[in-house]
């Protein structure tokens, strides 16, 4: 039996305990707190093995929120975490490590977005749900890299888009969606009505993706499906057999016996771990979230002993942020436009103006 010890100060204390004390330790404080661990498709393997639910952000998020749980430790990035907190604000919600954020997030703060909302005014803003809690309240609606397409779809044709923060997406939905596209800031001119305006971010690591690896991967496994995320850059998605979330891509693994996967080798880990017997590569051997990966299994144990570190959201833009969420979950009724009590509302909630510097 495992002899647990007290309560460490650190995580770097915690660190010196083997896996396997770890994991025990995590399993007991775990039923203490009547808490829930969500981890991340690109998490650690070692993380995942001790997590209650596995899969994208907005999955865990909903996952988390049917739950009894009091307590939902999200073991990905920040602004997951939010998403977290804005559909389940009743509950504690703990990140092992707030140093895990997302680059891609951070492209685009409310203020930017606040700007460029004033440049089109009329618009629609559909925000990817990789962004803050404040982005996801300045939106009309969210979208998920599986639904983003049916997201567009569901606003009127004549309406421009502004599609934040991810261009490579924004470019995947207005193709699908038979849309004009341009990138804020390099319109060129006047801009087509019912044009997607996409923010100029970008995830690193699908966008590094190169079509030298792909070759690469492809003469070696010459029957493979190739399945591509849709952050990944355009050439790359037009080489595609399929061009699928996350979620999706763990069912393809199911359905197919050689696949070669263009996104985050940790979900690849994690498929091949569970299918051993297939052939399931990963485009690049070097597309790693270091992001992700700064969450351990000591920081986990630390993190659920000393309840620490707690997601804190206002509750105004908490609110608002649910609001766009909530849009997205209803899709069956189609996008509707806010009335004008709630822009009001929305108009009385929003900061000053001002670059936000002291």
């Amino acid at each position: 039996m495992i002899q647990i010890v007290d309560t460490l100060r650190s995580p770097l204390e915690y660190a010196r305990l083997s896996r396997e004390e770890l994991a025990e330790r995590i399993r007991r404080r775990k039923t203490e707190l009547n808490a829930v661990i969500l981890g991340h498709n690109y998490q650690r393997v070692e993380i995942q093995e001790v997590s209650d639910y596995l899969g994208d952000s907005l999955g865990l998020s909903q996952e988390a929120a049917r739950t009894d749980a009091d307590v939902i430790v999200f073991c990905g990035v920040h602004f997951m975490a939010e998403t977290a907190k804005i559909l389940s604000p009743d509950k504690q919600v703990l990140m092992p490590d707030l140093r895990a954020g997302c680059p891609m997030a951070d492209f685009v703060t409310g203020d930017a977005l606040r700007k460029l909302k004033a440049q089109y005014p009329g618009a629609v803003v559909v925000s990817y749900v990789n962004s803050t809690a404040e982005v996801k309240a300045e939106s009309d609606i969210c979208c998920t890299s599986a639904n983003a397409v049916q997201v567009v779809n569901t606003i009127p044709a004549d309406r421009t888009i502004l599609f934040v923060p991810d261009r490579n997406l924004a470019r995947y939905a207005a193709e699908k969606s038979g849309r004009p596209y341009v990138i804020a800031g390099r319109e060129g001119g006047a801009v087509q009505p019912g044009s997607i305006v996409a923010w100029d971010g970008y995830c690193y690591v699908h966008d590094d993706l190169v079509m030298d690896e792909l070759a690469a991967a492809k003469k070696k496994h010459p029957r493979a499906l190739v399945v591509i995320h849709p952050e990944a850059r355009a050439d790359l998605l037009a080489q595609a057999d399929v061009v699928a979330s996350t979620a999706k891509m763990v069912d393809i693994a199911e359905q197919n016996d050689e696949v070669i996967f263009g996104t985050e080798r940790g979900i690849v880990d994690r498929m091949k771990a569970r299918f051993p017997e297939k052939t399931l590569v990963p485009l690049s051997g070097a597309a790693i979230c270091g992001n992700m990966k700064v969450n351990t299994l000591a920081k986990l144990a630390w993190c659920l002993d000393h309840r620490q570190h707690e997601l804190v959201l206002d509750e105004d833009v908490r609110i608002r942020a649910e609001r766009s969420l909530r849009r997205m979950l209803e899709l069956s009724g189609g996008w509707v436009g806010q009335t004008d009590e709630q822009a009001a509302l929305e108009l009385q909630s929003l900061r000053r103006p001002g670059c936000g510097c002291a």
